[in-house]
């Protein structure tokens, strides 16, 4: 029989992928090489016996069955060879440094191999800090080119002592051509410093090692610094309350939930409610930050997670952080090591500057971080894990784009301004960056720029495309009508709720070719082809076109921008507009609300929006929460973080909702909207609640069914609204975005409702519904009118 020359396409480098073809191919007695190249894998095989017909295509099923854990296979291509291969047995080749078509495997969680390594006394790893495999270990964090070698890597600068080049050249080792792999012999060390950066000996602590010596400063009530794979982290002890409330201030962070991290299962179990699905993706080698349901446990802190029904809980990642936490039973805050609102630090110098004023010591190591990777955050929704931003642990895996986007050119969607991330379009894939950030920060920003020429370099991307929000104001927008008009490149200009339909579009496989499908689209606000605000959207389209066919009833941001700080602003907008301010006041004098916003700066306030002075009008579905959160006083006066006061109102309500999974409460039970069907676009009105929740105030309703009956009319709305548009349509999908529906409880109740009608609903499951998914849909989009083109 012939030989063949197979290429493998997807992430098959850094995973022991080449190891795998090398024991299949001698269990099989095939004969020949493989090497890893700019697009995968390239084997050559031949069977050692002629008469051995099926030895290669037994060895492409066994390849698919066997894949190493952390690998995915795209495509397996076969082609004839001519004649026999020169050769008697099966090697492995060095890499060929061809133009670059291949991905980057994400960091991934220690293995159990590597755990029971650093946990032997016997094995030469013992308790060392940067044990990995291939299996296993930081992978996008440490790589500064493609193909995936050691000489790519941050640990390029530790050459392998005998034993370690041994392992790496042994194609039976887990470890054969682990690019990190390394021992307390020849690899990176761990040392703790105070705030002057001297070095703190481990015996001052009585302490045998470094780690033991920081893990018995966090047991003391301290605040440590600690570098780990993708970015610094600033830790305490979770059970604590001075300490947690100390971080808080240092950090400039008063409202915002804190990470947490747990040594095992059983200690998260004591502080949120766990289950099987849960408990197998916070296992899983990714690792994320899961959002669960949280217990009443009395010895956690209340400062980690002020005002929340959840907690985010994610397992230790690295060894150095099992070996951390190893003799606690209790959680560890374990939060990005950043002021707030800034990017996270990654250097030891730049560490020692930033946040010295925050920790009280700082627990390093010499293994440079080229790559800045934030945690990534998960939540079950309507039984399904769904990404709130992904990052460690996922990206730069591409995505594949549905069928139809075969033939793309190059193009680089450079994504929004808040939630940061930006996507490479080509070879019938999505590459999309980790999480980013807000771009208004300007350290988000710069971090920003030197992360797009990263990716350029390490994919050889060369945009022949880009794609921007309409928004001129974003960063992310000025730099690219610049580099358009600097390289002579075609610009795409995406509106921002279309971007988030393609997005949930492509993240569902949806094809091009598909049709239209309705979107509901609710979230902060994003430029509408009108240049008014949208932010409560309907829809109807594809990935070429977007039609406006419903929306919440615009109402006045009093102040622009401030008025997203300040809720307040909101509420009294909406009341002027429904009855105005003074049948409010004299409606309901005794109300606290009331003699809240009396206390406020009405007049000038009203003044303006009367003039139409700053007071830009958005149909944002965001907004409306705040509104209705500041009846409450949910958030204060200010809001700390984006989202806080809606995010507040779903923990309140889900205290009489919980998961709604699988039921459609009753629409009645809701505060009422209105349904406008004689204008175009429709318009969903929410006047009408208004009236029924200052009665509940007024007759001493409890706050947390309030903020129910606010939920389940805005669902019982937005079924009815989607029901009505689905059938004057002709649709039968409609597709969810944007970051409102990151409320479970919104979320779900919606989805019932809508199923429950026999309507095919479509939710993200690979990127967030927030801005954090923009660049896919801006990326198709574009992708789309240059196949049309």
């Amino acid at each position: 029989m012939s030989a063949e020359r197979i290429r493998v396409r997807g992430l098959v480098q850094g995973v022991g992928f080449r190891p795998t073809i090398w024991r299949l191919a001698h269990e099989l007695g095939l004969l020949g090489d493989v090497r890893n190249d700019g697009e995968g894998v390239l084997i050559r095989l031949q069977p050692g016996d002629p008469n051995d017909t099926d030895a290669i295509e037994r060895f492409c099923a066994r390849l698919r069955a066997e894949c190493p854990p952390l690998a995915r296979i795209e495509a397996i291509e076969r082609t004839p060879l001519d004649g026999r291969l020169d050769t008697t047995a099966f090697v492995i080749l060095g890499s060929d440094n061809s133009d670059i078509h291949t991905g980057i495997v994400a960091d991934a969680a220690t293995c159990p191999a590597c755990l029971a390594e650093i946990r032997d006394p016997t094995n030469r790893r013992y308790r060392y800090p940067f044990t990995n495999c291939t299996h296993c270990g930081p992978r996008l964090s440490i790589v500064r080119a493609i193909p995936y070698d050691r000489a790519h890597t941050s640990m390029a600068i530790f050459p392998m002592c005998a034993r370690c080049r041994a392992e790496y050249a042994d194609p039976g080792d887990r470890r054969f051509h682990a690019q990190p792999n390394a021992c307390p012999d020849c690899g990176p060390r761990v040392w703790l410093v105070d705030t002057e950066g001297r070095e703190i000996a481990p015996a001052e602590l009585d302490a045998a090692d470094a780690i033991t010596a920081a893990s018995r400063l966090l047991a003391a009530g301290r605040i440590l610094a600690i570098k780990g794979i993708g970015g610094f982290h600033l830790a305490c002890d979770a059970t604590n309350s001075a300490t947690v409330a100390t971080l808080r201030q240092r950090k400039r962070r008063f409202a915002k939930p804190f990470a947490l991290m747990a040594r095992d299962l059983d200690v998260i179990e004591r502080y949120a409610r766990l289950s099987d699905q849960e408990a197998e993706w916070l296992r899983s080698p990714a690792a994320p930050i899961l959002l669960l349901e949280r217990r009443d446990d009395p010895t956690l802190a209340p400062e980690v997670a002020p005002a929340q029904s959840s907690l985010g809980f994610m397992l230790p990642y690295s060894p150095l952080h099992h070996l951390l936490l190893a003799d606690w039973d209790r959680p560890l805050v374990m939060t990005s090591g950043n002021l707030s609102d800034e990017p996270q630090c990654i250097d030891n110098a730049e560490a020692l500057d930033r946040l010295s004023g925050l920790a009280d010591a700082l627990l390093l190591h010499d293994r440079d971080i080229v790559n800045r990777v934030d945690d990534s955050v998960w939540r079950v929704m309507d039984g399904q894990p769904r990404p709130l931003r992904r990052a460690r642990g996922y990206a730069p895996a591409p995505l594949r784009l549905p069928p139809g986007f075969e033939s793309t050119p190059q193009i680089l969607a450079l994504g929004g301004e808040l939630k940061n991330s930006f996507c490479l379009i080509r070879d019938a894939e999505a590459i999309l960056s980790q999480h980013l950030g807000d771009l208004e920060e300007a350290r988000t920003a710069r971090a920003y720029r030197a992360t797009l020429a990263l990716y350029g370099e390490l994919f050889q991307h060369r945009a022949e495309i880009l794609a921007v929000d309409r928004h001129p104001d974003y960063h992310s927008t000025q730099l690219g009508r610049a580099w358009a008009e600097r390289e002579g490149l075609r610009l795409i200009e995406v509106q921002h709720h279309h971007a988030h339909l393609a997005a949930v579009l492509a993240d569902n496989d949806w094809p091009l070719d598909a049709g239209p499908v309705l979107g509901i689209l609710f979230d902060g606000l994003g430029l509408g082809e009108d240049g008014t605000l949208w932010g409560g959207e309907f829809l109807l389209g594809d990935y070429r076109s977007a039609q406006r066919v419903g929306h919440l009833t615009p109402a006045a941001l009093p102040g622009g921008t401030r008025a997203i700080r300040e809720p307040w602003r909101n509420l009294l907008a909406r009341l002027d507009e429904t009855g105005g301010w003074e049948y409010w006041r004299a409606r309901y004098p005794g109300l606290e609300v009331i003699r809240r916003l009396e206390a406020k700066p009405l007049n000038v306030v009203r003044n303006l929006t009367a003039r139409g002075l700053n007071t830009p009008r958005s149909s944002s579905g965001g907004r409306l929460f705040d509104a209705v959160a500041a009846t409450l006083n949910l958030g204060g006066d200010t809001l700390s973080y984006e989202g806080q006061a809606a995010i507040e109102l779903e923990a309140l309500a889900s205290q009489v909702l919980g998961a709604l999974e699988g039921r459609t409460p009753a629409p009645e039970s809701g505060y009422p909207f209105a349904l406008d069907d004689s204008v175009r676009p429709w318009r969903l009105d929410p006047a009408p609640l208004w009236e029924a929740l200052f009665c509940d105030l007024a007759h001493g309703e409890e706050p947390a069914r309030i903020a129910a009956r606010f939920h389940l009319g805005l669902a019982s709305a937005i079924v009815e609204m989607g029901k009505r548009l689905a059938r004057a349509f002709a649709v039968e999908t409609l597709a969810l975005s944007g970051g409102v529906f990151q409320n479970r409880v919104l979320l779900e109740v919606v989805v019932s409702g809508l199923r429950d009608l026999g309507l095919k609903v479509l939710l993200h499951r690979q990127v967030p519904a927030n801005d954090g998914g923009l660049a896919l849909g801006q990326g198709c989009i574009a992708a789309a009118r240059a196949t049309d083109a």
